[in-house]
């Protein structure tokens, strides 16, 4: 289990739903009460409904917080690059890291649940939107070899909805977090061909 909620940083809304975000990162989300989810956070169930009115509503905003948590450390990354186009492989890898902690159990449910499907169904549309851009960024940048950047960020985004959706994994046993791995590792070596290293 997860240790007791962090001392206090932001709000009391914000500490729950980070605990709440770790542990569901952890163990997955459907097989907790609301009792549970007190327990495991050692915190009182009226704490856990200060988050949302139900379990459903608890969990739906426990996995957007993740996710946003996510987004805005992956952007912080991307930011104190100075290189447009190293910033991909920034954005790429830390979209991995941020993904490391998810469990099969995590994903599972994820899976399970279409509402939280849904949520990261569509993080996994913004990304690939962020990665289009990355790429047309980059290719402007000069540091990579002429390249159809459209073309490039379609095909990257492709891959990133197979991952989202867990066909990638059926295919070839790479998690999340190492399909992201893998997809930075090709995506940048082929982008700079003959223009060098980043």
């Amino acid at each position: 289990m997860l240790d007791p909620l962090p001392p206090a940083r932001g709000s009391r809304r914000e500490q729950v739903l980070d605990g709440l975000a770790d542990l569901f990162l952890t163990e997955g989300f459907l097989s907790f009460g609301v009792g549970d989810l007190a327990a495991a956070l050692k915190c009182s169930r009226t704490t856990i409904y200060a988050v949302a009115e139900s379990k459903e509503q608890i969990v739906l905003a426990a996995v957007r917080h993740y996710f946003r948590r996510a987004a805005a450390r992956i952007e912080e990354r991307v930011a104190a690059e100075e290189r447009p186009r190293a910033r991909l492989g920034v954005y790429l890898t830390a979209v991995a890291e941020e993904l490391e902690p998810a469990s099969p159990r995590f994903h599972a449910d994820l899976a399970a649940y279409r509402p939280a499907g849904d949520i990261y169904r569509d993080n996994t549309q913004r990304a690939a939107r962020r990665v289009q851009d990355l790429v047309t960024d980059g290719a402007e940048d000069g540091g990579w070899r002429a390249v159809d950047a459209a073309f490039v960020g379609a095909v990257v985004a492709e891959v990133m909805s197979a991952i989202q959706s867990g066909s990638l994994e059926e295919t070839t046993g790479l998690d999340n977090a190492a399909a992201y791995r893998a997809l930075a590792d090709l995506v940048l070596n082929g982008l700079r061909g003959s223009a060098g290293d980043d």
